[in-house]
């Protein structure tokens, strides 16, 4: 049905409840978008124009995305850790014609602003700042009632930009009716069986800057589901609200999962969550121990999938993983996966090599032509994934092609290090890269952030090393092992590992 029409047939139902425990009605939330379209229409904005906004998690994203998805707009969540350079650039290039900002965010959103040249009249604020209009005062005397000739937008989220500039994956409008497009944005919600309207409740743990929020959040309100939102991640308040609202499907990533198995025991069986039937993850790889340990404690919900903000994936459930433990599953409907060598041919089971996706929706890295071109293979894409598949069609992901360690004519695959690692107990999180070796090339390093509580050391290196005896080839185990007190992950969880990296190699091009 989406959400337009479930909201006028219940506009009592609790739509959103935002971290601070404030609940919103589906009724005032659909209002609420309906204004920001006749306000905004009102001011110019037409279809195929875009939005772009820096607000938390909550109520905000949500209305600013109902409103762009049934007027034809983009809607662009941008990141709000991003400095205001960053900021700008993307409101810049997204070619926003309306650009809102929190209160929370005041300071880099000015900046921002003045920065993109963005109008007066173009800046609008969930709570005060200054230049502003408050998205209140916006709203403010045009009809809760829905717009007229409303027509499909669509999100345009910029890659993580792990080279160069994100760029922004933008896609055709369909010109489809809002109302009907609904059921193309609940579709991946269904190919994990998850089902519509309530009792229903979908725990949002990460920013809705993220791709996989905005599907799965989005598509959770779609389907009639009550969002509540956290406004960071906690590991032991995730557990709370999932008893608490009686949670019934989630998207979390690897390292949550390892926050919390690193709760003491009495701290995790205090909660029930019972509850939980779809427990979806993804974004980096889950080593095998960790979710293991999981499906011990939660049950048979966990599930996965493999994906890119691009379009297409695989998903695995709870029995199939069980049954091949390590793999990301078989492509979803509508979307085909195929794994090729160096010269652009099929690999046979077993045999690593890229991965290029497709699933029928075009799409272009908005004003970057080249990069669009350059990750293809006729009309399939790659990010970069190496990986093989089994007799049986089951993808399993070796690593990043850029992450790749070539130790001699050795090709050593840094996640399969890391998965190993971070099963350590005094272990909290770990990264693995190459860095330059005079004899061979490139040699195994590893980053380690300790578990709370326990001190780096030389023996500890040792003890991590030693753990490693038998599990890992020698030529696979760190020459070193360093220590920092956290490593740099993005909030969706992805390691920025070119951060570290990046200081052993710039010493090399300067010795040279």
């Amino acid at each position: 049905m989406g959400f337009w029409r479930r909201a006028q047939e219940d506009p009592g139902w609790i739509a959103v409840i935002e971290a601070d425990g404030t609940a919103h009605r589906a009724g005032d939330l659909l209002g609420r978008a309906n204004q920001i379209v006749h306000a905004l229409r009102a001011r110019g904005l037409r279809a195929g124009d875009g939005i772009a906004a820096v607000v938390p998690n909550g109520v905000a994203p949500q209305e600013l995305s109902l409103a762009a998805l049934q007027a034809g707009w983009y809607y662009t969540p941008i990141n709000w850790h991003f400095t205001a350079p960053e900021i700008a650039y993307i409101v810049r290039d997204s070619e926003a014609k309306a650009f809102f900002v929190h209160e929370r965010f005041a300071q880099a959103g000015r900046e921002a602003a003045d920065l993109a040249g963005v109008p007066g009249d173009a800046r609008f604020s969930y709570g005060a700042v200054p230049g502003f209009t408050e998205a209140g005062r916006l709203r403010e005397g045009h009809p809760a009632g829905l717009p007229a000739d409303r027509t499909a937008g669509a999100a345009m989220h910029y890659t993580s930009g792990t080279t160069g500039r994100p760029k922004g994956v933008r896609r055709a409008l369909s010109g489809l009716d809002p109302d009907d497009s609904a059921d193309l944005l609940t579709g991946l919600l269904q190919f994990f069986g998850i089902t519509a309207g309530p009792p229903n409740v979908h725990l949002v743990t990460s920013p809705n800057y993220h791709t996989a929020v905005t599907i799965f959040g989005g598509s959770a309100l779609q389907f009639g589901h009550t969002l509540v939102c956290m406004d960071s991640w906690d590991a032991e308040q995730a557990l709370a609200l999932v008893e608490r609202h009686r949670v019934t499907s989630t998207h979390m990533v690897p390292t949550q999962f390892k926050r919390m198995l690193s709760l003491p025991e009495e701290t995790r069986s205090r909660y029930d969550v019972s509850s939980m039937r779809w427990l979806i993850h993804a974004a980096a790889p889950c080593p095998v121990p960790i979710k293991r340990a999981m499906l011990d404690w939660w049950g048979p919900v966990i599930y996965e999938y493999y994906a890119a903000t691009e379009g297409g994936g695989t998903l695995v459930t709870p029995q199939e993983w069980l049954e091949r433990p390590g793999t990301v599953g078989r492509p979803w409907p509508l979307s085909e996966v195929i794994v090729v060598d160096d010269d652009g041919e099929p690999c046979p089971p077993g045999v690593p090599g890229t991965v290029y996706m497709k699933m029928g929706m075009e799409f272009e890295y908005k004003g970057d032509p080249e990069k669009t071109a350059a990750g293809r293979l006729r009309d399939f894409f790659t990010v970069g994934d190496v990986g093989y598949f089994d007799d049986d069609g089951y993808l399993f992901l070796c690593d990043r092609k850029a992450d790749v360690i070539i130790s001699g004519v050795a090709n050593i695959y840094p996640a399969e290090i890391e998965a190993e690692i971070v099963s350590h107990p005094k272990v909290a999180d770990v990264a693995v890269f190459g860095i330059p070796d005079e004899e061979w090339g490139e040699q195994v390093k590893a980053v380690v952030q300790p578990a709370e509580g326990v001190e780096p050391s030389g023996e500890l290196a040792a003890e991590i090393l030693a753990s490693l005896d038998g599990r890992l080839a020698r030529m696979k185990w760190p020459k070193s092992i360093d220590f920092v007190a956290e490593l740099p992950r993005d909030p969706s969880g992805k390691l920025l590992k070119r951060r570290l990296r990046e200081p052993y190699w710039a010493d090399r091009a300067t010795a040279i």
